[in-house]
């Protein structure tokens, strides 16, 4: 068993990375020194190999679970809420995240959540073969193991400051790669905690979830437009290491986008065609259900906003399956 690698930064946030699989190898999870215990953001995946890199980390920074008095969540993807109920298990801490969040960890792993069953649905609709659809159910049945126990959630108010390690920190919802995702800016020193929102060398998935937000990349974008507005210093985000250009990261990912919309305009231009196609185009086919998971819903969301931009129209065939084609 690894030493979970802990950094502790000058402004007094302390990094500790949680393990989790490739390709992203691990999340950061952030702790706040109280002036009675402690605050961890996002606490990482649950497994039984992360359950002793946070007894390890304790050990390492001369604290236990007895010192947690919350635990706070950007987004509800399991590899940033996984650990925080069995933390709150040991600790008796509270459970900060957005309630549109949790709204979005029921449609995915609520007691009465279809997605399971929507998602292969969703997929074949847009031409995806078998081969692929008759993973999907076990894959998404495979996270359940690394949200559980699933904590009891407080919801951060909108409208209000937040604090945590001694500061008040401004929370900013974004969407896109999240519905609910929040931010937390500290204005005075420029520090935003930004989790998956903003990451500095990969763009963050934005996908088109059965029942979720009907128009995710417009949200993304929407987002990282309202990011621009504050002045920020430092990073920390949910992946890879703090960062201090957050603007021009923030320009990077709306060229991007445009970019990618360009280049799929370009193939539906050239021939109509289903999203597994378009897919395949963009990402290829040599990937993990993981990714293809990923791939797929993320050119969905692409179509779904050139569509929304009135580029491209879709249209179901005899076959049921939704080809694409410009306008």
């Amino acid at each position: 068993m690894k030493m979970p690698e802990i950094t502790e930064h000058q402004d007094g946030i302390i990094q500790i990375k949680i393990s989790m699989s490739f390709p992203l190898r691990w999340v950061n999870s952030y702790v706040l020194l109280e002036s009675d215990g402690i605050t961890i953001i996002d606490p990482g995946p649950y497994t039984a190999d992360n359950e002793e890199e946070w007894r390890q980390a304790f050990a390492e920074l001369g604290m236990t679970f007895s010192d947690v008095r919350q635990i706070v969540l950007t987004h509800h993807h399991p590899d940033h809420l996984g650990c925080s109920g069995w933390i709150q298990q040991l600790s008796g801490c509270k459970v900060w995240m957005s309630e549109r969040s949790f709204q979005e960890t029921l449609l995915m792993w609520g007691p009465e959540s279809t997605m399971h069953a929507d998602l292969p649905k969703l997929f074949s609709s847009q031409g995806m073969p078998e081969e692929w659809t008759n993973q999907l159910e076990a894959h998404m049945n495979g996270f359940v193991a690394q949200i559980t126990p699933k904590p009891e959630v407080s919801f951060i108010p909108s409208d209000q400051k937040f604090a945590m390690g001694g500061r008040e920190w401004l929370p900013i919802e974004t969407a896109g790669h999240a519905p609910g995702h929040l931010s937390f800016l500290h204005e005075e020193s420029g520090i935003i905690i930004c989790g998956d929102a903003v990451l500095p060398q990969i763009s963050p998935n934005v996908s088109l979830m059965p029942g979720s937000d009907p128009e995710p990349l417009q949200s993304f974008l929407l987002g990282l437009q309202k990011l621009q507005k504050f002045e920020v210093e430092t990073a920390y985000p949910g992946h890879r290491n703090p960062f201090q250009h957050f603007g021009d990261r923030l320009e990077a990912l709306l060229r991007h986008h445009e970019e990618r919309l360009a280049k799929l305009e370009q193939l539906i231009a050239s021939a109509p065609a289903p999203g597994y196609e378009l897919c395949v185009s963009l990402f290829g086919s040599k990937l993990g259900i993981h990714q293809m998971r990923f791939a797929m819903c993320e050119t969905l969301a692409h179509t779904r906003e050139l569509e929304r931009r009135g580029r491209i129209a879709s249209q179901s065939g005899a076959d049921g399956v939704t080809r694409y084609h410009i306008c």
